[in-house]
Order: C-alpha cells, then sequence, then structure tokens
C-alpha cells in the first residue's frame, strides 16, 4: 500500500511528493526544494523514516519543480526520469532561473531514462502507471496508482481550476482535452494531488470545475 507525503516548498509553493511503500522503498516526484532547509526536510523524512530512494520522477519541468532535482540525484544517488518531449522545457530553466530570483539554481545532469505514456513505474511493491497529458508543458505526465486510487498529477488539474497555458509549449484545448481523455476517464472517488494547493478528486472537478463544463 502507497502512502503518500506531501511536501510545499519555494516561493511558488509548488508540492513535491514522496511515494513509499511496506518495502521502504520510495520515490521522489516534482522536487521544489530550493532552501537548504527545504532540502533537509526532504532529506530528513527519509532518513527518519528508513527509506531508500529508488526513482526521481518529473510530471513535468517548470521551473518550480526542478528546483531541487540535482540535490535528490546527487543525495540519494538517484537518476531523472521525464518524458523526452519535456527535456527542452528542463534544460531551458538555466536560461531564466535569475529572473525569479533563482540565483543559485544549479542544473542537474540530463536524464538517461525517459517516460512513455502507458507503461509503469516500479518500486517496492507499488506500481504507477504513466499518462501523457501535454498542455501544461509539451511533456507532461501523470502518476496514478489503481491500487490506491489517487493521481500525482502536477499541475493539469487544481481544485477548481487548470494549469496555466500561457507559458512556451503550453496549449489550452490541448490540456483541456488531455483532462477529459486522461484524467476524466478515471473514477470519480479517485483523489488528485496537485502541484500546487489542495487535493480534490476527479469526481468533484468533473461536476465543478468551471474550466470543464
Amino acid at each position: 500500500m502507497i502512502s503518500v507525503k506531501k511536501f510545499t516548498f519555494n516561493p511558488f509553493q509548488e508540492n513535491t511528493y514522496l511515494l513509499h511503500d511496506e518495502t521502504k522503498q520510495c520515490v521522489i516526484i516534482d522536487p521544489g526544494c530550493y532552501e537548504p532547509h527545504e532540502e533537509e526536510e526532504l532529506s530528513d523524512f527519509v532518513k527518519d523514516n528508513g527509506l531508500t530512494v529508488s526513482k526521481l520522477l518529473s510530471t513535468h519541468s517548470h521551473i518550480d519543480h526542478v528546483l531541487g532535482n540535482k540535490f535528490v540525484m546527487e543525495k540519494f544517488g538517484v537518476e531523472l526520469s521525464l518524458h523526452p518531449k519535456d527535456l527542452e522545457t528542463l534544460t531551458s530553466v538555466e536560461t531564466y532561473a535569475a529572473t525569479y530570483g533563482f540565483m543559485n539554481y544549479k542544473p542537474c545532469a540530463a536524464p538517461t531514462h525517459f517516460l512513455k505514456e502507458g507503461e509503469t513505474v516500479s518500486f517496492g511493491n507499488s506500481e504507477l502507471e504513466i499518462r501523457f497529458v501535454p498542455g501544461h508543458a509539451p511533456g507532461h505526465v501523470v502518476f496514478v496508482a489503481h491500487q490506491e486510487k489517487f493521481v500525482i498529477n502536477g499541475d493539469c488539474l487544481f481544485h477548481g481550476s487548470i494549469g496555466r497555458t500561457d507559458l512556451p509549449g503550453g496549449d489550452h484545448q490541448t490540456l483541456l482535452d488531455s483532462i477529459q481523455r486522461e484524467l476524466f476517464t478515471l473514477p470519480s472517488e479517485y483523489v488528485v494531488y496537485c502541484g500546487h494547493g489542495p487535493e480534490t478528486t476527479i469526481g468533484n472537478e468533473k461536476l465543478h470545475n468551471p474550466f470543464l463544463k
């Protein structure tokens, strides 16, 4: 059974997720830790719970979701996995990080493994389905835990809202289509863990999200 730990990091109030199960294996998704105390909070949770980090995963690679990539890779000896269509999103972060005030941003090593829609990510006794949900970012994916009935959905869907589409590679209609195709086909009771803000459910957003009426 997967347990979900949420951390909220950096000035964008980005939600970083750590998933672990009874084997003590875990994956870290979208590490937004930037300040030393944020890095310490993440690493202390791993240490205090006796966890082993087996994978670093990205839903997408906008700056607020990748600030901690280099730290996680070096601290825990793991490589980054992301969708190949988001590689350009990742490499571009270094060109604009300072304009957002992240003067000490350090780019991570290039990924050697890429996520593919329809495949699964495994750790311990657990499995996550990869679904391709572009629109907010060109290589955006989500991770679905069917046994536990939740999805780590990055910046696609929010409580009462959707991800912005005015950044490079974004497209409003593509995002709407992606949500309908890949998220709204999940059962209504599935919990949606968002990249910012509180959790919601598929059913709640199908009924009440004003962008998807």
